[in-house]
């Protein structure tokens, strides 16, 4: 059963950049009541939000009663990032946030809840990325880490889409729907386009059926997300900035899950990490998932990230 958003106001919360402001962070625990279970964070990605769980929740496949984050056993927490709307907060100016603020919030909400330890962290994309800040700066903060089809920092090529998006969202037509239908050609790889379509129009339409799946994800997107969220994400997504140095100091048991075909965060990216990482931790794993789909297939391919965080979990 999916649980109410509750809030918390930062007051004068000081960012990288020197400026202050105050923030509503708000969140929402599903399963075990807090205290009573072990606690799992669950940091959403670009369009994601706290709704895990439930009807509605994003990743119901794998949070909920007896699945793979079972909610009789632990507590699950999901902060929303401040300004992804999800809340009716917006951010004006997002080009004064980074990563590391949005890791240093989300500490400040866990202390703010009193929560000094958790069993597991974990977050697809954008959501891993804040998990590699967090830890960077709370080495201690949990027994597991599992960052998914994620870096600790952001790569060049990550960079340059970026900068495409920021282009696309500054455009004065359709600017969201624009950035939308790029984004999902770094989510998506050519083979899973191709094979899905197969050079097929839609002929009362005259048009691609992989142009009209395109425009569909562009629109359903502008119907559910804001501009200025989308901005902010972009935002973040161009500021992930771990010290490698740091990630020595992280005593969490580490699973990198890579997606072999991912061309928005390479899976040899994660192996260079994991490798890195490796030549100082004993407690640091590697796994991949297996698919044409690209990055998106961390949210598609269910059966093989449920059987690799079967064995973490157990």
């Amino acid at each position: 059963m999916e649980n109410t958003l509750q809030h918390i106001t930062l007051h004068q919360f000081k960012l990288q950049s020197g400026n202050t402001l105050d923030l509503n962070l708000s969140y929402q625990i599903f399963g075990a009541e807090l205290f009573s279970a072990p606690i799992i964070l669950i940091n959403h990605a670009l369009t994601g939000n706290s709704n895990v769980s439930g009807e509605n929740g994003w990743w119901k496949t794998l949070v909920g009663d007896q699945k793979i984050f079972d909610t009789t056993n632990f507590t699950v927490l999901c902060f929303n990032i401040p300004g992804n709307g999800y809340d009716g907060f917006f951010i004006d100016h997002c080009e004064d946030f980074t990563t590391k603020d949005i890791a240093n919030i989300f500490l400040e909400g866990l202390f703010s809840l009193n929560i000094k330890k958790l069993h597991a962290i974990i977050g697809g994309s954008l959501g891993g990325a804040i998990g590699w800040e967090m830890l960077s700066i709370k080495p201690d903060l949990t027994e597991k880490f599992i960052p998914i089809a994620c870096d600790y920092k952001t790569s060049d090529w990550l960079h340059a889409q970026c900068l495409v998006q920021q282009f696309l969202l500054k455009q004065n037509e359709k600017p969201l729907e624009k950035a939308r239908i790029h984004a999902m050609l770094c989510y998506r790889t050519p083979e899973s386009l191709n094979l899905r379509f197969n050079n097929e129009w839609i002929q009362d339409q005259q048009i691609r059926k992989s142009h009209d799946w395109l425009n569909f994800h562009g629109k359903s997107l502008n119907e559910r997300f804001s501009l200025k969220a989308y901005h902010l994400m972009n935002q973040l997504l161009m500021t992930i900035n771990t010290d490698s140095e740091q990630l020595i100091n992280i005593t969490a048991e580490v699973h990198l899950i890579s997606v072999d075909s991912d061309l928005f965060f390479p899976a040899f990216e994660m192996k260079n990490c994991f490798e890195f990482l490796h030549k100082t931790k004993g407690n640091v794993f590697y796994h991949e998932i297996k698919s044409i789909h690209g990055h998106d297939a961390f949210l598609m391919e269910y059966e093989q990230l449920n059987n690799i965080l079967q064995k973490i979990l157990n």
